[in-house]
């Protein structure tokens, strides 16, 4: 499969069992400090079908790797850097749906930490294009310009895991998500780890295990 040229770099990792003209579709994006390579090996431990799509961030990060924004307050992303990453990441989906062979009934984001952060942004503002999201120690931006459209989220699923200890983005603030997905049309799926800001063996199979139940239904 040919990787296009786009608004981000990005990797590309072929189903293993997808027979289909077109597959079920996983755009992963990384947290802060790392790049498009950095949740790919976890594809191994999700479904074969699925067709992975890992973007890198657009900005340079000072201490290694890419990000997507500059943090003010936890919770709250500076605008300038958010709002370019946003308008790439939007474009990006574009081209992916324009170019790769995605079914566009199943397509899946799957954020950690900061790229949980632009899952929601992303989601939350174009739902139609999304059947799920898997959002991992992040948090929803409530403090920016864009307009989401919580009243559109009937048929979506969101599967939020998120670390109890976590030092760098409190659970106070998935619990907040919960608290707004809860009012809107949403399915959502809320657990907490004890552990870190990290994916662990634990909630990584409670992810795999959603994937698998939203492709058989």
């Amino acid at each position: 499969m040919k990787t296009i040229a786009s608004s981000l770099v990005h990797r590309v990792l072929e189903p293993e069992h997808s027979p289909a003209a077109v597959h079920p579709t996983l755009i992963m994006l990384h947290g802060r400090g790392a790049d498009e390579e950095d949740l790919l090996g976890l594809s191994s431990f999700l479904d074969k079908r699925l067709l992975c799509i890992s973007a890198r961030a657009p900005f340079d990060f000072a201490y290694g790797g890419y990000t997507w924004y500059d943090i003010g307050q936890v919770g709250v992303p500076l605008p300038g850097m958010f709002d370019e990453s946003y308008a790439k990441l939007e474009t990006f989906v574009d081209d992916v749906l324009r170019h790769y062979p995605v079914d566009p009934s199943r397509i899946y984001v799957f954020g950690f930490s900061m790229g949980t952060v632009m899952s929601y942004a992303l989601s939350l503002t174009r739902p139609e294009l999304f059947r799920g999201v898997s959002a991992n120690s992040g948090y929803v931006p409530e403090g920016t310009q864009l307009h989401f459209r919580w009243q559109d989220l009937a048929g979506k699923a969101f599967f939020i895991t998120h670390g109890a200890h976590d030092p760098v983005i409190p659970v106070q603030m998935a619990r907040r998500a919960k608290e707004l997905f809860a009012a809107s049309h949403a399915t959502v799926d809320y657990r907490e780890y004890p552990m870190e800001h990290q994916i662990s063996e634990e909630s990584l199979a409670d992810v795999a295990a959603w994937f698998k139940q939203s492709l058989d239904n």
